[in-house]
Order: C-alpha cells, then sequence, then structure tokens
C-alpha cells in the first residue's frame, strides 16, 4: 500500500537549499519510515512533516556534515520556514532530536494514558467503616454520587523546549557551554537590519531596549546608526513620490527598580534623550521607562506600541544580551489578558538563540518578534565566567559606597577596575561607587596599587575569581580624565564601565583622575545619572563582604594551627 501526501509547491522550493543540511539525518527518518509508515502522518508525529526527511536521500550524492541550516539562528520570524522547522518556544533555536550534541537537542515526552491522573487510588468516605468525629459534627460534606473525574486539576500544557532552556530554566545555568561555540553568530545585518532599511513592506516598530543600571555598556549603538541613517535619507522620500515607510524608534529603559527612588523621574528622562543622542539615536518617536519585575510603565508602553504598529506591522525587540528583553516581552504577554508567554529568562547573556515570534501580544496581524541579544565586546561581562557574572550581575536597588579622597590615593572595585585620584585643586574629593554589592572594595594609598594587584586580586578582589582568571583577562590599561565640577553637595561626573558599574565624581574645583580596567572595556565619562551620595563613608582598606571574609580565613588557616601546636608545646607563648 503506496501512502502519499499532497505537498504543494511553496512546500517543495526550500528542497534545493535544505537537502544538503538535512543528508546526515535523512537516513534515520528513512528507515523510520520504512519501519513505520504512519510516520508521514501529521497526527501521529510530534515534529513537522519535513520533505527533506524523505526525498533528501535521493537528491544528494556526497556525504556533508551535520551543519548548515539546523544550526541556524533565524527562528521562526518566516511564517514559511518554520512550516519546516521545530523552533523551541524558549530561546528560537531550531530543535533536533538526534544529536545530544548539537545545539537544539530535544527529547519528546512520552505519551500518557488519558486517565492517569484519576484518583483511582482513593477510597470514597462514605465506604468507609468510620467516620471521624469532625464528619459527625457535619464539618464535611461528602456527595457520594459525584464523579472522581471531575475532581481532576486541569493543568496547563508545558511548552516542549530544548535540553538548554531547560537546564536555564530549573537549574539557571546552561549544562554544556561547548555547545554554544556551534552556533554562528547572529547575523543582524542580514536577519533584520534589511527590513528595518527597506522602505516598502508592514511598518516597522523597533523597541530599543537598554538596561537603566548599564545604560552606556547595553545601549546598541550599531542599531542606532543603522535606524537613524535609515530615517535620515527617508522622511522626505513621500515628497517626492517614494515610500516614506520609516522605522519608528521606541526607547525602552528596563530595570528602573535598580535605581534609587529619590531619582527624579524628570531629570533622568532628560539624562536619557541626552545620552541616546549622544549614542547616535537622534529621531526617538518616543521614551519609556518601565520595570517588567514590578509591572511599571507596561500599560502606557503596551498602548503606546499598540497605536503605532498598526493591524499588520512588526514589532522588533532589540538590545544588548541581559538587557531584559525577553523579560519584557514575559511581562507584557501577563499584562495583555494574562496570556503568559514561553520565553527563556536567565541571568545568563545571551539566552535567546533565534528570532521568535511571540503570539497573541498584538491585535489583528500585527507580529512581535524577540531576538537574540547583540553582543557587545566592549561590555566586560562577555569575558567573565558564569561565577563571576553573578557577583557583577545587579538584580537589587543600586545603594552608594562613598569615599573622601585626598590626592595620591586609590579606590578598586573588585580586581576589576580601580580610580588613582592623581591631582587636585582641593584637599579631597567625594567619590561614590555604583555597582554590584556583591563585589568587594579596597581604598588605599596609590604607591601601594600596584602590591594590592600582585597579592589579592583574585582573592580578597573578586572577580576574578583565581590568579588564572587575573592573566586570562588581559592587559591592564589606564585612561586618564580632567575633571571640573563646580559643587560640593552633588556629584557632576560619572566615569563609567561598559557592564561594570561607575565612579560618581563630587568636588569644588579640578582633577586629574586615572581609571584602570582591562584592555578593549568601554570607559566614558559623562554627565553624572545619579547626583546623590551616601550620608556615611567607607574605611580605608577592604571592605566587609562574604568574598574578603572566605579570603581572609582560607589564608590564616595555615597560621591558626601552627598557633594551636604552641599552645600545646608551651602554655607560656601568647599570640598578639
Amino acid at each position: 500500500m503506496l501512502i502519499t501526501r499532497k505537498v504543494s509547491a511553496l512546500m517543495l522550493k526550500p528542497l534545493l537549499s535544505l537537502h544538503f543540511a538535512s543528508r546526515s539525518v535523512s537516513s534515520h527518518y528513512f528507515s523510520r519510515f520504512c519501519l513505520n509508515p504512519r510516520i508521514l502522518h501529521p497526527a501521529s508525529s510530534s515534529l513537522p512533516f519535513l520533505p527533506s526527511r524523505c526525498f533528501s536521500h535521493s537528491l544528494s550524492s556526497k556525504p556533508t556534515p551535520p551543519k548548515s541550516s539546523l544550526l541556524s539562528r533565524d527562528g521562526n520570524y518566516d511564517e514559511a520556514a518554520s512550516r519546516f522547522f521545530l523552533v523551541c518556544p524558549g530561546c528560537g533555536v531550531h530543535m533536533q532530536d538526534t544529536n545530544p550534541n548539537h545545539p537544539g537537542f530535544f527529547v519528546q515526552p512520552s505519551r500518557k494514558d488519558s486517565n492517569y491522573r484519576l484518583l483511582t487510588h482513593l477510597v470514597p468516605v462514605d465506604h468507609e467503616s468510620e467516620c471521624s468525629d469532625s464528619l459527625k459534627r457535619g464539618l464535611v460534606i461528602e456527595s457520594g454520587n459525584q464523579k472522581t473525574e471531575e475532581n481532576v486539576i486541569k493543568k496547563a500544557q508545558i511548552p516542549v523546549v530544548c535540553s538548554r532552556c531547560h537546564s536555564l530554566r530549573f537549574y539557571g545555568k546552561v549544562k554544556d557551554p561547548t555547545v554554544e561555540n556551534l552556533l554562528p553568530d547572529f547575523d543582524f545585518d542580514h536577519t533584520i537590519g534589511r527590513r528595518l532599511v527597506s522602505t516598502t513592506g508592514p511598518r516597522s516598530v523597533v523597541l530599543m531596549v537598554v538596561d537603566a543600571a548599564d545604560f552606556d555598556g547595553s545601549f546598541p549603538k550599531k542599531v542606532a546608526d543603522l535606524v537613524s541613517e535609515t530615517i535620515e535619507e527617508n522622511s522626505a522620500a513621500w515628497k517626492q513620490g517614494k515610500s516614506g515607510n520609516v522605522p519608528r524608534v521606541v526607547l525602552v529603559v528596563t530595570k528602573i527598580d535598580l535605581l534609587p527612588p529619590s531619582l527624579s523621574p524628570t531629570r533622568f528622562e532628560h539624562w536619557v534623550r541626552q545620552r541616546a543622542r549622544e549614542g547616535g539615536m537622534n529621531k526617538i518617536t518616543s521614551l519609556h521607562m518601565v520595570s517588567a519585575v514590578r509591572d511599571w510603565g507596561l500599560k502606557n508602553l503596551v498602548e503606546d506600541v499598540v497605536s503605532l504598529v498598526g493591524p499588520r506591522g512588526n514589532v522588533w525587540a532589540i538590545g544588548a544580551q541581559n538587557a531584559g528583553k525577553s523579560t519584557l516581552i514575559n511581562s507584557i504577554g501577563m499584562h495583555v489578558g494574562g496570556k503568559i508567554t514561553q520565553l527563556t529568562e536567565a541571568a545568563v547573556p545571551g539566552t535567546t538563540l533565534g528570532i521568535i515570534r511571540v503570539e497573541g501580544i498584538l491585535p489583528g496581524q500585527a507580529k512581535l518578534f524577540d531576538t537574540p541579544g547583540l553582543l557587545n565586546p566592549h561590555q566586560i561581562t562577555t569575558r567573565l565566567t558564569r561565577e563571576e557574572q553573578k557577583l557583577v550581575h545587579i538584580n537589587k536597588e543600586l545603594k552608594p559606597r562613598t569615599y573622601r579622597i585626598k590626592a595620591g590615593h586609590t579606590v578598586h572595585v573588585a580586581g576589576l577596575m580601580r580610580l588613582d585620584v592623581e591631582e587636585t585643586t582641593v584637599d579631597s574629593i567625594y567619590v561614590t561607587v555604583w555597582a554590584s554589592p556583591y563585589l568587594p572594595l579596597h581604598m588605599g594609598k596609590t604607591e601601594n596599587a600596584s602590591k594590592i594587584q600582585e597579592d589579592h586580586f583574585g582573592n580578597q578582589l573578586q572577580p576574578p575569581i583565581g590568579k588564572d582568571r587575573v592573566v586570562e583577562l588581559g592587559k591592564w590599561v589606564r585612561r586618564e580624565f580632567r575633571v571640573c565640577c563646580s559643587s560640593w553637595d552633588s556629584s557632576c561626573v560619572d566615569a563609567a564601565v561598559a557592564g561594570l558599574g561607575w565612579f560618581a565624581i563630587g568636588l569644588k574645583g579640578e582633577a586629574v583622575l586615572g581609571l584602570w580596567t582591562y584592555e578593549g572595556v568601554e570607559v566614558v565619562l559623562r554627565s553624572s545619572v545619579i547626583p546623590y551620595r551616601s550620608n556615611f563613608f567607607e574605611d580605608a582598606g577592604f571592605t566587609v563582604s562574604k568574598i574578603v571574609s572566605k579570603a581572609d580565613q582560607a589564608a590564616n588557616k595555615p597560621l591558626d594551627r601552627s598557633e594551636k601546636k604552641g599552645k600545646k608545646g608551651d602554655p607560656k607563648v601568647c599570640v598578639g
């Protein structure tokens, strides 16, 4: 008996481009088809029907490695492509169930019988030989004729995700980081950029997501330049009878719950617009400051996006890795009718691997796409291990740590950046550190800075974790800044390190500062975002932290043992 299936020309079109990639897996599905012809029936197979699985063996005569389109990061933005690939709803990678050592591997859950949740092991109360005192007093009413099927709680269907998303959701880490090296770099220009610069087709709205706690480090300058240039070239095209369908830019500053509540919203908005202009984004349609965790500003954001995109437009959520795009979209999904999307959220940079079309949020035929985070090599977090990123990652409200420093003194922030106060026209200046509270600090004389780096980097001053990591992070370089401020009451200038934090400087006079960090990490001198400082000053030396205390305990263990031996041998020995 021959089993056939009608295949349209649209479904046969990708065969020529797909048969090389599916050569390695075609024999697997071909053998399954021979043993079980029902695999062609959509109701009996969990995977979508791929014509290349059945016919690529005859189209190709040379074996090829298992790469190409199966290791793509295009996701399911194209409806035609989604017919031929099963896409992970959590990260957007193309899923496969043949090679556990390749990206997108998943295991299809076994099918259970429809009545496996029935409470058949429970015995109705009226069948028991004795009744409890509570039943005799009438506190519980039992219906003997009620069917047990009605008592079964129906749970929402859990989507099938790839093994990487499963590990991130339940364990907060990637099971095998080496697998991600097999993925090609996300080609923004080819996948999204060419759609943004096109003046034809659906209307495009760019949801530019930026981290409030790392604005300059997470600001997508490449996207800003591309969109600004497109708007500049085509904004007056309608006067020449051409299409003037230019992208609309909605700048979304996320994680504002990490900023101090005393910060003025008006002042912060003015600061954001200024930094966006200096970053290359000259044409902003609207600006929203939101918190996906606290549900702040989501209502106004959704209403604005819906009015801009129209009934058939596309919304592209774009931002740096770990800027909070997926968390923002999930919160919007819960805010709009309670629909919960299944995007994977994690504090791991690069959680989203492919473009994901999010359904059920925008009305009409408008589409919302979550895109992979853009890799900014100038952010220091791209060089850190997962354990080091946990220490640098800011997940609580920022608290100021302020020093009053004279010239010739230095402040270390872990083993990642340091500020030297080299020259001043006043006796002292105020230096406020805004960074993760898990990062230890040290303040001392500049002449001892090299010894501090040699003795304590990797131990008391972490990250980097371990002496080997200090060498791996690269060369330690210096940038010089000359600052001039006019008030003692507030900070006027920030020296920010991308992906880490910033020093806020306050003085009435001039100063020459030297900022040290690793080569290739971006350092920006900007107007102060938070002008306030702490009412209490930090002391010289190491700050009290778990990292410092653990390192001290490890360093003092041999000394403690020798002291105990000395006490046993000579009771008169006194340890000072």
